[in-house]
């Protein structure tokens, strides 16, 4: 049976684009508003004099020059500002440490989780087919957040036409997002960790007949004590993020009842694109995952405590570390120390389905890795704004460029042109981003923690890079929580993207 070279293609996948921002030049459109009244104002102030002009264009162009000097991740000198203001202000107020329990200052004496999860409760409901589900109520922004557990099918020994099937399942399932009534976010976390073999030893030691052959005994023993060694751990939550719909305010017996009957839909489609068993998060289960990211040393013991009494009755209230410290490279609390990555360069061209995979894999070294991929749906009404307005802005570039520039200018003008197609044909639109946290045991393994993250990234043809100054809230937007970055900035996100 012979094969042709087309049927042994593997696909590949791309056409994400930045959204291209509206302005002249490196300005946005605030800079390149302020720009054309700047000039106007000194065109006016030219006719009473020079001295005039001078004094009304100088703070102009002291206001516009930050605006317009950017960095290679598209940031420009006001955010690099902003970040750095915000840490000294943090840490003038002390706002960087945090201590917790009987003996701190806090009242009731419980570990609460930190920072961004503060304002956090949770609540319980129940599903259709009444398994309950854990709900986190974030009080400052109304909106309610479940957690979702995943067993994704491997990729081993699986045909590409199958791989790709899964690829464009999960690709319609985010197309959905953005016609779920409320729904502000989604993000997949995915979590790895060396076995601790306490659940290994708890499945196999307590099968072994008294009457089994000593050398049969002493095999079965090896394999317990041998095998985590060299085997990991993984974890796949996803999370959704919503509102009331409508924007008002609903009780949360009400939501409740919303969330539950939505969940059937949304776990079916998971398992149709790939993620296998799928079922939602208790309050409990998810209390113990955030327990375990701030202390990475009982994760042994809660397995134990699990397979001995079925539960280990932690509450959300419990979930926090006892002690935690920010500092400017990294995040140390209870026993492990993070640090963490943001994404700021999406691999250009092509890609295949297994590009992420190294960075996914557990690392050697590490205590605990997770990898947040964040989602944003856009509405369709938003979404064909944004395409044709990215459509028109490609075809601008395209006509009024030369040589090396305008052939990529013409690339870029055929991704907009195939995606105006595919958004025209029902294809929605998500922005995406993605953050990397790595845990070690202390503070002077941080530094083989940047080199590992660097080997990672080789062949993900991706850009990252530190989230210095905000290690605290990058470590919170990583956890399987709800976070979602862009709904915690003091200034609104529509004008920062105008910025």
């Amino acid at each position: 049976m012979s094969t042709t070279a087309e049927s042994l293609k593997t696909p590949t996948y791309g056409n994400w684009r930045r959204p291209r921002k509206a302005g002249l030049g490196s300005l946005g459109l605030v800079g390149t508003i302020g720009l054309f009244g700047g000039l106007v104002l000194v065109l006016i102030s030219s006719m009473v004099s020079l001295n005039a002009a001078l004094v009304v264009g100088l703070p102009f162009a002291l206001l516009l020059a930050p605006l317009a000097i950017r960095t290679a991740d598209g940031r420009n000198v006001y955010d690099m500002a902003a970040v750095r203001v915000g840490w000294l202000r943090r840490k003038s107020k002390g706002q960087h440490l945090y201590a917790s329990g009987p003996l701190s200052a806090r009242p009731g004496g419980r570990f609460r989780p930190p920072g961004l999860l503060s304002r956090v409760t949770m609540l319980e409901g129940r599903d259709p087919y009444d398994r309950p589900f854990g709900v986190l109520y974030h009080r400052n922004r109304h909106q309610y957040t479940i957690v979702l557990s995943c067993e994704p099918d491997g990729g081993s020994l699986v045909d590409p036409d199958q791989v790709d099937t899964w690829v464009a399942l999960w690709g319609e399932w985010l197309s959905r997002l953005s016609h779920e009534p409320g729904l502000r976010g989604a993000s997949v976390v995915v979590e790895t960790a060396p076995d601790p073999g306490t659940r290994l030893a708890t499945e196999v030691l307590g099968r072994i007949s008294p009457d089994a052959p000593p050398a049969a005994r002493a095999v079965m023993e090896e394999v317990v004590q041998t095998y985590p060694d060299a085997s990991s751990e993984m974890n796949t939550f996803l999370t959704l993020t919503y509102s009331a719909p409508g924007g008002a305010r609903r009780d949360h017996d009400t939501m409740l009842a919303d969330l539950a009957l939505r969940l059937p839909g949304v776990l079916g489609g998971l398992v149709a694109a790939g993620g296998g068993s799928a079922d939602p998060l208790s309050a409990e289960r998810i209390a113990e995952v955030v327990r375990v990211a701030y202390d990475p040393a009982v994760a042994a013991e809660m397995l134990d405590v699990r397979a001995q009494y079925g539960g280990t009755g932690l509450e959300w209230a419990d979930a926090g570390p006892a002690a935690a410290v920010e500092t400017v490279t990294h995040y140390q609390h209870d026993s492990g120390v993070s640090r963490s990555w943001l994404l700021t360069l999406a691999p250009r061209g092509t890609v295949r389905s297994g590009v992420l995979r190294s960075l996914l894999d557990p690392a050697l070294g590490i205590r605990r890795k997770r990898v947040a991929l964040v989602y944003r749906p856009i509405d369709p009404a938003t979404s064909a704004k944004i395409v044709e307005s990215d459509r028109r802005s490609a075809q601008f570039m395209a006509n009024s460029t030369r040589g090396l520039v305008r052939a990529r200018a013409a690339s870029e003008m055929e991704a907009a042109e195939q995606t105006a197609a595919e958004e025209a044909s029902g294809a929605g639109l998500v922005e995406f981003s993605m953050l990397v946290t790595l845990t070690v045991d202390s503070a002077a393994e941080v530094r083989d923690a940047d080199v590992t993250v660097r080997n990672l990234l080789g062949a993900t043809r991706i850009a990252m890079r530190p989230a210095d100054r905000m290690q605290a809230a990058a470590f919170s937007c990583a956890l399987p929580v709800g976070i979602l970055p862009w709904e915690q900035t003091m200034v609104p996100h529509e004008l920062k993207e105008a910025l």
